[in-house]
């Protein structure tokens, strides 16, 4: 019988957090309960990934535009044999035999095990805990172990140390002007009546957008949407006849789910991010196909469904060339291993073409949401990314950085190449001012900026105005998308990864130089001639960018 017994491994702790103070401990759940896990396997050449995305996304490579195809990046970013057979082999040897493989790259190892097998199999310790003044409550533990022959091929377990809470930061307000920019003269401008209330003509007008519809129904946009938010399709009608009459009223979005998401047609279930979303994509991206992703509740990847969204996206045959998110998390609610994980899955999906979006977070240095209750500078998730485009935001017709723009250093991820002299030069121009109160060596975020503050919606049936980077993400979002419609014309690669580019053509954008982004009782970082952590490298001035671009 003791020849039977597998021997137990030498182990070692893969992660290990304090407890977010934004929870509290809740007890232990009953022994037999079933916890649904995963295992992240690690990629067979990550590091390879990572040049590609640079050799396919890097202006002047004799490799650019040559997006990967799904079997191509799976060779890079999908697990070996050998670290599948491994896994899988500890796992059946301690009574683990329903597993499964899963994943974009067949990357992850499903399982279901009772509470006491899990806490015995990772050495982890999984407890009930309660969000103070939310509404979740989450298994978790504060530690866990993998063996140390396995650190080679696992990236981490999941979910096991995580606490993210998804949010997205639009705030109704009754409109009032906010021209107050001491900025230069812009070589375009929109009429003062937008400083009370932009929407699509007045973006029109201030960033050059064209008004005439794409053609390339190949060159799709993707919005994603969460926590039950809705779009409307007499909201949109109205939007479009009132906002954007350029555009058919009759035009509609496609509509994919995932974990149990829906899109049912109600004024009483109307969501405000949701219909901002897909009526600024659908208003200035003239003629693009646009889909909203509505992910539903019933996920287990414990970032409320942002794994499988992009997974999905990954697993297509043909991704979204464009793809867009107005919600997000707090960088201190992730682990290293975590963030890493998400981040190389958008880095995959790069690597295949796709722009991917995010906007910054509403809380200027504060993270998320504003506030002066931090005793240092808060980032924000997953904008520190370095192989996405992160969107801050602006207000008013002469442009200035709007104050709930968030902006400043992650404090995961170093700074990638393609930003590192100008935020080399911010930094150098900044001085010592906060200098303790942020990662100065991180990879700075926003790269690029839109307005953000007194955009007009449609809302149940009620036009109202929004302020929020909610906004500023589908708009820039929605001048990428068109200036792939002409690329795909032409026979060209769609822009794919944006940064590189962006970076490269910093004159393609219109320059913001006044203004800051408050929090935790600092006046945040000003915005500054440059790449600055508040408006990035400034907001889209369409006919340069796609000049920049070749058409």
């Amino acid at each position: 019988m003791a020849a039977g017994i597998p021997s137990r491994r030498s182990m070692v702790v893969l992660e290990s957090r304090e407890l977010p103070v934004h929870f509290t401990n809740a007890g232990s759940p009953n022994s037999d309960m079933i916890l649904n896990l995963k295992i992240a396997l690690t990629a067979a050449d990550r590091d390879g990934l990572e040049q590609k995305l640079l050799d396919v996304s890097t202006p002047g490579n004799a490799l650019y535009g040559q997006h990967l195809s799904y079997e191509e990046t799976k060779a890079f970013a999908g697990p070996s044999p050998d670290t599948v057979q491994a896994v899988t082999d500890w796992l059946n040897e301690n009574g683990v035999a329903n597993v499964v493989t899963t994943g974009a790259f067949k990357d992850w190892l499903a399982f279901s095990v009772p509470l006491s097998t899990a806490n015995s199999l990772f050495e982890a310790d999984y407890q009930l805990f309660n969000e103070v003044d939310g509404p979740n409550t989450l298994t978790r533990t504060l530690s866990y172990s993998i063996p140390v022959d396995l650190q080679q091929h696992i990236n981490l377990v999941h979910p096991s140390t995580d606490f993210v809470r998804v949010q997205t930061g639009l705030n109704f307000h009754i409109p009032v002007s906010t021209s107050n920019s001491n900025n230069p003269a812009r070589a375009l401008t929109a009429p003062s009546s937008c400083d009370s209330g932009s929407n699509p003509t007045c973006l029109q007008d201030l960033y050059g957008i064209p008004t005439s519809a794409a053609t390339e129904t190949s060159n799709t946009l993707a919005v994603s949407g969460f926590l039950d938010e809705w779009p409307q399709n007499a909201d949109m009608k109205t939007f479009l006849e009132n906002f954007a009459p350029n555009v058919p009223s009759t035009t509609t979005w496609n509509l994919q789910t995932l974990d149990g998401g829906s899109d049912p047609q109600s004024p009483t279930q109307a969501g405000t991010e949701a219909n901002l979303d897909v009526q600024y994509t659908i208003g200035i991206a003239n003629g693009v196909p646009v889909t909203f992703i509505s992910v539903g509740a019933d996920n287990q990847d414990g970032f409320s469904g942002f794994i499988d969204v992009i997974n999905s996206i990954n697993a297509q045959d043909s991704p979204p060339h464009v793809f867009t998110t107005s919600y997000g998390f707090e960088e201190r609610d992730v682990t290293t291993s975590q963030a890493n994980q998400l981040c190389d899955a958008y880095m995959a999906a790069g690597v295949r073409g796709t722009s991917v979006l995010f906007s910054s977070g509403d809380g200027g240095v504060s993270g998320s949401r504003t506030t002066d209750n931090c005793t240092s500078f808060v980032p924000t998730f997953p904008s520190g990314c370095p192989y996405l485009t992160s969107v801050g935001a602006t207000q008013g017709v002469a442009e200035t950085a709007a104050s709930l723009s968030a902006g400043g250093f992650s404090n995961i991820f170093g700074r990638p190449p393609y930003q590192s002299v100008d935020v080399d030069l911010y930094l150098l121009e900044l001085g010592l001012t906060d200098i303790t109160l942020f990662n100065p060596v991180g990879r700075g975020y926003p790269d690029v900026a839109a307005q953000g503050v007194n955009v007009a919606i449609v809302n149940a049936g009620k036009t109202v105005s929004v302020d929020g980077t909610s906004c500023s993400s589908p708009i820039f979002a929605s001048v990428i998308a068109l200036i792939n419609d002409r690329l795909v014309a032409a026979g060209k690669s769609p822009l794919g990864f944006l940064n590189p580019f962006l970076y490269a053509n910093p004159d393609a954008l219109f320059d913001i130089t006044s203004g800051s982004n408050p929090g935790c009782n600092t006046q945040g970082f000003p915005a500054k001639d440059g790449w600055d952590p508040v408006t990035g490298l400034g907001t889209p001035n369409f006919a340069k960018l796609a000049a920049a671009a070749g058409v």
